[in-house]
């Protein structure tokens, strides 16, 4: 008989009850697997693991931005700039490396104090400029709040919108489970649209307008959509048009929408266009129609080629709220305090990197470029590798840090995953990684169309022995259950 107070009957429902596949069962097993490995344990059919579950760049042998990681050192330890000629000569610093530190620390004054609970004014500023220079259109500092990671963004403003349990989201699916788990703890309405695989995984405006439709009919009172471009599993990028086409519904249904843009850097076909971009332009063409759109938008510098997931720096731009709703905003983050100091200093370097002409440009770029290309490549050869195998599809990739692909299993396959009590792709999933030691998240933990199978890889980690590893392991399960 238990003696705690607490038990897995008696806490609260809705944390027992979300659901975070990223983080699941799978990744549960690798973690052990990993450590066995540290251990010595020699038994296991593999000698590391590699973790594709999660987008987490630097666990997968990403390095770290050199200009970032310096001026980060200087803003934990200041009396490094009592010598500056010793970082100069033994370490190799730039001379831009200890101007940006000074400037950074009069901003914040000191990473160990609590800053303003919205960001430092001064990184606001720095956040605001970059939005202006992307889009062509001005940012206001004071609509700027520095975050922990995009994460912290997304749960404030849930927070926010969901008024009661009869409240609903629209959200895309497939989907990043932060927001059907969110929205759980908060026990209110996920309303699914889902994304067309055949064409590219794109966004169709009439099966939102259906979803919509179905929501209303249940009494569910929709009131935001979540679109998350570039996609996050599916790495689909969408076009101009497709963002007018979801301003277009949200003026219709009166939906704040939600732009979670953290892979904005990361997009191989085409530019990515923001949210915030196409809304301005949009009002200057038809002066009026768009002028009532609520419109949040999220970054981090967990993503593209900063790829700082631990430092959890972020931000998010408020677009026309009430100002009593963003003086309500600001004080459920005040509940928090602020967000991490270094983080917020992370978050300026990623939006005002090194220039042309400034002593770090050069490795900055190399850097820089060195990472995106080496993504890309890897993208693609995986690509290639899911195109030459049996039962599998996989759609161009276009951006983020995943492929998607569709599996069909055999008869067998199906059957043995009932017997072990598993849904089929996990059956899969978990196989693949106690074969290989590749950790994948089943498409179930993003949400699937009815009938279909996948599964959702990074493609972070280095080298390309271990996508040889999957195609292997594809082919002994799919002769083992012919």
């Amino acid at each position: 008989m238990a003696t705690q107070r607490l038990t897995l009957d008696n806490i609260r429902p809705e944390v027992r009850d979300a659901q975070y596949a990223v983080r699941g069962e799978l990744a549960m097993k690798a973690e052990e697997f990993r450590e066995r490995l540290e251990k010595g344990d020699k038994s296991l059919p593999f000698d590391n693991i590699i973790f594709a579950n999660i987008g987490n760049p630097q666990q997968l042998g990403q390095k770290p931005i050199t200009f970032f990681r310096q001026v980060l050192s200087i803003l934990e330890y200041p009396q490094l700039l009592e010598n500056e000629e010793a970082l100069k000569a033994s370490f190799g610093y730039k001379q831009d490396v200890i101007d940006r530190a000074r400037t950074l620390l009069k901003g914040v004054q000191t990473i160990g104090a609590y800053s303003h609970s919205q960001g430092a004014p001064a990184l606001r500023e720095s956040v605001a400029k970059f939005i202006e220079r992307r889009d062509g259109f001005p940012a206001d500092a004071k609509n700027i709040f520095l975050t922990g990671g995009a994460s912290s963004g997304v749960n404030t403003m849930l927070n926010v919108i969901c008024e009661n349990k009869s409240t609903g989201v629209l959200v895309p699916i497939p989907q990043y489970p932060l927001y059907t788990a969110t929205l759980a703890l908060m026990n209110a309405h996920c309303v699914p649209y889902y994304l067309e695989e055949g064409k590219a995984w794109g966004t169709n405006v009439n099966t939102i307008r259906e979803s919509v439709a179905t929501a209303k009919r249940q009494g569910i009172d929709v009131r935001a959509i979540v679109v998350i471009n570039p996609g996050n599993p599916t790495g689909a990028s969408l076009s101009p048009d497709d963002v007018k086409n979801v301003l277009d519904l949200a003026v219709e249904e009166r939906l704040v929408v939600i732009a979670d843009e953290v892979y904005q850097t990361n997009v191989f076909i085409g530019e990515f266009t923001s949210f915030k971009k196409r809304l301005r332009q949009l009002q200057k063409e038809t002066p009026g129609k768009y002028d009532n759109i609520e419109l949040v938008s999220l970054h981090s510098v967990s993503k593209g080629m900063v790829g700082e997931c631990g430092h959890r720096g972020g931000y998010f731009e408020l677009v026309n709220f009430h100002p009593d709703v963003q003086a309500q905003i600001y004080k459920f983050i005040s509940i928090m305090l602020c967000p991490s100091v270094i983080g917020q200093c992370l978050v300026e370097l990623m939006v005002n990197p090194p220039k042309k002409g400034e002593p770090s440009y050069e490795l900055y770029d190399e850097e820089y470029n060195g990472i995106k290309n080496g993504l890309k490549q890897r993208a693609t050869a995986l690509y290639d590798a899911f195109r030459k195998m049996e039962g599998v599809e996989c759609q161009d990739p276009q951006g983020a840090m995943y492929l998607f692909p569709t599996i069909t299993l055999p008869p067998k396959a199906l059957l043995a995953a009932e017997s072990a009590g598993k849904k089929p792709d996990e059956f899969y999933s978990l196989a693949l990684l106690d074969a290989t030691g590749i950790c994948v998240v089943p498409g179930s933990g993003f949400g699937q169309k009815e009938g279909t199978l996948h599964f959702r890889t990074t493609f972070l980690a280095p080298g390309t022995e271990w996508v040889q590893r999957i195609t292997k392991f594809h082919a002994e399960f799919m002769n083992k259950y012919r």
